[in-house]
């Protein structure tokens, strides 16, 4: 190698090392997501009034119990789970979840069913003229086996029940227990419809209750 082909190699690297600093510097930095909960959902007070599906307080207390509630951006694609305690309100973006109970079945008791009542807030515009404000989209019970009887109806946002997490007596294992096992199964392949435990692209659209529903299709009768 000659000297002059050492020294435009000398000259080359601290350019190209100038050129890649100014690209990143160029690029617009990560939009900050919101968490805050907005006075005027924070001023509606505690949890709603919520009608007990069962008569008897049985089994974990309802401070003590776990629910995880499924969420989905229909715009692109992406869903997470939020893991919520009852009286808790969760901001995800230009959504609110709030938490009022969540119930599960008696062991005895045939079918198996989980649900949660729940309230959705959502910020957008009623119509094109009106100013970005935050609406109430639905308030009800939502049951996890049984999705068609409470759906959340919004053209962008889809929130479904995943799991109640509590015991009875004569099971052992805690409500907090029982959510991270179902988390940890879910996260080696063993759960159904297993997402991932962040937002992410994966066709989440298939694990909403909605989107499945539409899915389906008769199966071949056999030849």
């Amino acid at each position: 190698m000659t000297r002059s082909t050492r020294a435009r190699l000398a000259l080359a690297a601290p350019l190209a090392a100038m050129l890649l600093l100014g690209g990143c510097k160029g690029e617009p930095a990560p939009e900050v997501q919101e968490t805050g909960i907005p006075d005027a959902i924070a001023q509606t007070g505690g949890k709603p009034a919520v009608p007990s599906p069962r008569k008897d307080d049985y089994g974990t207390p309802l401070k003590d119990r776990v629910a995880t509630l499924g969420l989905l951006n229909k715009r692109n694609n992406l869903s997470q789970d939020v893991v919520m305690k009852p009286g808790e309100t969760r901001r995800v973006g230009n959504v609110v979840l709030k938490l009022a109970s969540c119930e599960r079945s008696l062991p005895w008791e045939k079918p198996v069913e989980e649900g949660a009542f729940v309230q959705v807030f959502v910020e957008d515009r009623a119509t094109a003229q009106e100013k970005l404000g935050w609406h109430k989209i639905f308030s009800g019970w939502l049951f996890k086996n049984s999705p068609a009887l409470n759906v959340v109806q919004h053209p962008v946002y889809d929130v479904w029940v995943k799991s109640c997490a509590m015991s009875f007596p004569g099971e052992e294992e805690s409500p907090e227990d029982a959510a991270s096992a179902k988390s940890a199964a879910k996260a080696s392949g063993k759960g159904r419809n297993a997402p991932a435990p962040a937002a992410s692209a994966s066709p989440a659209a298939s694990a909403s209750p909605a989107a499945a529903a539409a899915e389906e299709e008769p199966a071949d009768e056999p030849d």
